[in-house]
């Protein structure tokens, strides 16, 4: 997979906006923390539901199919968010500092894990790793979860003396459970016939497109924190 330069411009300066938004969002209080979520989680929603009418012309009949798409949209999107609010509220039991340093160090590690990925695979990548997100390789995706755990790991202790174990814990998880994410919206979006969940951020999609990863690396880190620490 060669490596598009001016997709890497629009995709780099749309992630410039959308990184100050997330981290004004998530730092400035719990409100402004909770908004940005809400506000993320609507958007899956809207297009969850885009998607499924796509999927399923009979999507609206009740009580089935109805029912199993709401049991759907329950777990794959409100569940997430709701642990989301409990990873912020629990991190100082792993983390001295402010409460949005657990969720940050979860999506600082998708993100390196993303754009590693991307890199890695776009100059070294041959061996495709599903058929359902065919430009994904297995050299992007090893090289982009390795170099997320080192990175976000030894930048969190050497910045802020934070205890290796749940960081290796924390970046790991995220970074495999994101990958799982991403690839579950890829196969959506194949079984709905489009390439991208919404328009909402050039070179990035929709909130789907852009929070995939997420809604399976949440409730991942949460199951191996409650289990390990």
């Amino acid at each position: 997979m060669a490596l598009n330069i001016n997709t890497l411009k629009t995709r780099a300066l749309t992630a410039v906006v959308f990184v100050a938004v997330m981290l004004g969002g998530m730092m400035y209080s719990q409100w402004s923390f909770r908004f940005l979520f809400l506000l993320v989680q609507v958007g899956c929603i809207f297009e969850f539901i885009r998607l499924i009418q796509q999927i399923d012309a009979g999507y609206a009949k009740f009580p089935f199919p109805v029912l199993k798409y709401l049991s759907w949209g329950l777990l794959y999107l409100s569940l997430p968010f709701s642990l989301m609010r409990d990873l912020y509220i629990d991190s100082p039991e792993y983390f001295t500092g402010p409460n949005w340093i657990l969720p940050m160090i979860i999506i600082a590690s998708i993100w390196v894990n993303d754009t590693m990925a991307y890199f890695v695979g776009s100059l070294f990548g041959k061996t495709p790793l599903s058929a359902v997100s065919p430009k994904k390789t297995w050299e992007g995706t090893i090289g982009g979860a390795l170099l997320a755990v080192i990175v976000v790991t030894l930048g969190a202790r050497l910045i802020w003396n934070f205890s290796v174990t749940p960081l290796l814990l924390i970046s790991g998880t995220a970074s495999v459970a994101g990958t799982v994410g991403d690839l579950l919206e890829s196969k959506l979006k194949r079984m709905a016939g489009v390439k991208d969940s919404g328009q909402i951020m050039p070179g990035h999609g929709g909130f789907l497109d852009r929070f995939d990863s997420l809604l399976i690396a949440i409730p991942a880190v949460w199951l191996v924190l409650f289990l390990f620490l």
